[in-house]
């Protein structure tokens, strides 16, 4: 089954939402600002995106930038920091099986479907 890591207010993730219900397949949405996942839930999702867990961090987001830009933060640093900021996600992740991709990019949820 596909699951899709979703905020709701985000536009970008609302399309990705919408593209996957057009899909006619099956899948869960995982609203994570309100079901935040667990550090070790959130390490396996980074392992299936194959990124390093800065990769997935919302950089610009005024809490990053006041509490953790330009820190030596170790990988476990920066997960937990998203787990106790879920605002911190990256958006929306699309998870398929053992693999995920972001999917603010429509062709490449097209693909990976």
């Amino acid at each position: 089954m596909i699951q899709i890591y979703h905020n709701p207010r985000c536009g970008k993730s609302r399309n990705c939402l919408a593209f996957i219900k057009e899909s006619e397949k099956e899948f869960e949405v995982i609203n994570y600002l309100d079901n935040v996942p667990t550090f070790d839930e959130l390490k396996n999702l980074i392992q299936k995106l194959n990124f390093e867990p800065l990769a997935l961090v919302r950089q610009k987001e005024k809490i990053w930038i006041e509490n953790f830009k330009n820190k030596p933060l170790t990988n476990d640093e920066i997960i937990q920091a998203m787990v106790s900021n879920p605002i911190l996600i990256e958006r929306p992740i699309v998870i398929k099986g053992n693999k995920a991709i972001i999917g603010r990019d429509l062709d490449n949820v097209t693909d990976f479907l």
